[in-house]
């Protein structure tokens, strides 16, 4: 059995502000480490919870990778597409001024076979297959 969580329950469990909701989230992860379901973790609420812990609680980027990547070694817990986390994670460390959804969106392009990932964004375009989409004049 898997089990979808939405970023407000990934959040909950990540930052413990709310005892109640922590506690159920909690349990969630204690049924996945005992082998009874798996937490599905999609990209999207990956992508809004390294938003919400930057913008909402001031983690720093180190801080949210590490958080992230103890997540990609919590038994019970696997990803949308756990290649392109895992891939994420490495461009935003090798990119000390990229923005976490570029990153995410250049590697999840790469492994759904894209040649380029086309931007106006200066920084995204630096990423692995990116290209600075000229703007016509």
């Amino acid at each position: 059995m898997k089990v979808a969580i939405d970023t407000n329950v990934l959040v909950r469990l990540l930052v413990r502000d709310d005892e109640g909701q922590f506690q159920a989230a909690q349990q969630l992860v204690e049924a996945a480490e005992a082998g009874q379901q798996d937490i599905l973790v999609l990209l999207g609420v990956l992508l809004e919870t390294e938003w919400v812990l930057r913008s909402r609680y001031r983690l720093d980027k180190p801080s949210i990778a590490a958080t992230f990547a103890r997540l990609l070694e919590t038994q019970g817990v696997v990803f949308e597409h756990e290649a392109t986390v895992e891939e994420t994670l490495y461009i935003w460390g090798q990119n000390p001024g990229a923005d976490f959804a570029d990153c995410l969106h250049s590697a999840r392009a790469v492994h759904l076979g894209c040649s380029r990932f086309a931007t106006f964004d200066v920084a995204a375009a630096r990423l692995p297959g990116g290209e600075l989409l000229a703007a016509a004049s």
